[in-house]
């Protein structure tokens, strides 16, 4: 049973969920000096219909997370700061010089690379809901929730990897770049992969210092990224 305080984090969700639509609608045509764009229209409801089947799913496995994740929580570490602001940048950077490519004809992907980003797209949207649907923890910024008891959580994806979060991360910023058929905009979300590689080692070594438990769990799922390579 869902508690008042899971309620109206939901009801705060849905609404940024609204509003940044409307943001992303403005970042996708204003760039891009016309309505006329169908994969700028294409894309835009594919963002809403996972958005909306993300926060169903999640609603039903895990409606802590929406307490978790509305708003960025007391005693993140510093340093995360630049790394949210990285990576923040980048998507919004995304849409906005693929906006651009369109407008100016950088660059064209071919159809099949489009697809490709299609099915980069779906696949990063569900190593981003997976991860939340099993971690209570999986807050915003980089922080050792002591007043939530932190432990290590070992299950779904994290058996596989120590985080799977922003694999899908990154999966979804280059599928957004391809499904908008823009080659140029992989250079933002190559910014975003980047960007979250290097907070992931930060964040490794944070957790293996601080968090009870971790460096085990670190010794029994060895990868962080990809099984067998990193």
């Amino acid at each position: 049973m869902a508690t008042d305080r899971q309620r109206q984090a939901l009801r705060r969700g849905l609404v940024r969920l609204v509003a940044g639509m409307a943001v992303v609608l403005a970042l996708l045509f204003v760039p891009a000096g016309s309505w006329a764009w169908p994969p700028g229209w294409l894309c835009l409801a594919a963002l809403a219909l996972g958005l909306g089947a993300g926060l169903l799913v999640l609603w039903r496995a895990n409606p802590d997370i929406f307490v978790a994740r509305d708003r960025i929580q007391p005693g993140t570490k510093g340093w995360d700061y630049v790394f949210l602001a990285l990576v923040f940048g980048g998507f919004i950077a995304v849409p906005v010089v693929a906006g651009l490519d369109f407008r100016f004809g950088w660059t064209r992907a071919p159809g099949w690379l489009v697809a490709a980003g299609y099915v980069l797209f779906a696949a990063g949207f569900v190593g981003q809901v997976w991860p939340q649907a099993v971690n209570r923890h999986f807050e915003p910024g980089v922080r050792i929730q002591s007043d939530r008891r932190h432990r290590v959580v070992d299950t779904g994806p994290y058996a596989l990897v120590r985080h799977p979060g922003y694999v899908g991360g990154s999966l979804f910023a280059v599928g957004l770049a391809l499904a908008l058929g823009s080659l140029a905009a992989l250079l933002p979300a190559a910014a975003v992969v980047a960007a979250l590689l290097l907070r992931t080692v930060v964040e490794d070594q944070t957790l293996q210092r601080e968090l009870p438990g971790y460096a085990e769990y670190a010794l029994r799922v060895r990868f962080r990224w990809l099984p067998g390579v990193w």
